[in-house]
């Protein structure tokens, strides 16, 4: 048996071939993208999903055209938020056909596949190491994804990425300069200590991190129309701009669940999300350059 010092070169495999390849489909297929903004976490549980879909649905309000693409393949949830769970993926003549609300926003989730209690399980011939081709396979299928869908002309492509401080930094090595981080985190020391690693290992890559949500700041409390403490109060500062607190809000929580009706009013808590949108759009994104949908 070979050993990994035995192989000459690439091996036959042409591996820079095939990711140069990869590169130019991705190239062609995001040139209408004018921002790619990447959402993610190194804690699960900070609610970036629910996060996530309501920072479309302000952006979307706002006459931005906007796509969510569900990168979490094991925890899928926008398309039952975005109540797509029920439409297939229909390929056309420039790629895969983006699922889409009437209300023009768009959602790629492995949730409109598979059903909620089915894992994302790639094929491989390695029966019980499945942890050798786990990650590989993910970003194989993850950029292969992103390079066959018809995105369209859109201001923005959220990403809602699956949490974990080192998969943050591998889809910043993955997406490069093309695409701005925001981080999630709560008001939790355990949540601000995981966090700040990935600021920390997002500093090495060439992906700007534009900054980061404090989520569950307080929730809302509907009976006195104000914000009332949720965590105790801690060192709640990292490392990168703040774009906003939001608190917890039942009523977001409740629409996610039911999955979000096009035509509902934005909750009590929009006004801090509208915030963080104000402080999103006037950051220096990176940008494609495609004319943008008149606001």
């Amino acid at each position: 048996m070979k050993s990994y010092f035995d192989i000459e070169g690439d091996g036959g495999s042409d591996i820079v071939g095939q990711v140069t390849a990869q590169r130019a489909e991705l190239e062609e297929s995001l040139a209408g993208v004018r921002h790619l903004v990447a959402v993610g976490s190194g804690k699960g549980g900070v609610g970036k999903s629910t996060l996530t879909m309501a920072l479309a649905q302000v952006l979307r309000r706002r006459g931005h055209s906007v796509a969510l693409f569900d990168a979490d393949f094991n925890g899928p949830c926008q398309a039952r938020m975005a109540g797509l769970e029920e439409t297939p993926w229909v390929p056309g003549a420039n790629g895969l056909i983006l699922p889409r609300r009437s209300d023009g926003l768009g959602v790629l989730s492995m949730g409109s596949v598979f059903g909620g209690d089915k894992p994302f399980d790639p094929e491989h011939g390695a029966a019980g190491h499945s942890y050798v081709w786990r990650a590989t396979r993910e970003f194989s299928v993850f950029g292969q994804l992103l390079a066959a869908v018809d995105w369209g002309t859109l201001d923005f492509l959220l990403l809602d990425l699956p949490p974990g401080a080192e998969r943050t930094v591998h889809f910043a090595d993955f997406l490069g300069p093309r695409a701005a981080f925001v981080l999630v985190t709560i008001p939790s020391d355990l949540a601000r200590g995981v966090v700040s690693r990935s600021v920390a290992a997002l500093e090495e890559t060439d992906s700007p991190l534009t900054g980061y949500v404090l989520n569950m700041a307080g929730y809302y409390c509907r009976e006195c129309d104000g914000v009332r403490p949720l965590f105790p109060e801690g060192d709640e500062i990292l490392d990168a701009p703040l774009l906003g607190r939001v608190p917890f809000d039942p009523e977001l929580a409740s629409i996610c669940d039911r999955g979000w009706p096009e035509a509902a009013a934005l909750p009590p808590s929009a006004a801090a999300l509208a915030g963080v949108v104000d402080r999103l759009l006037a950051s220096p994104l990176p940008a494609a350059q495609t004319p943008p949908s008149p606001t």
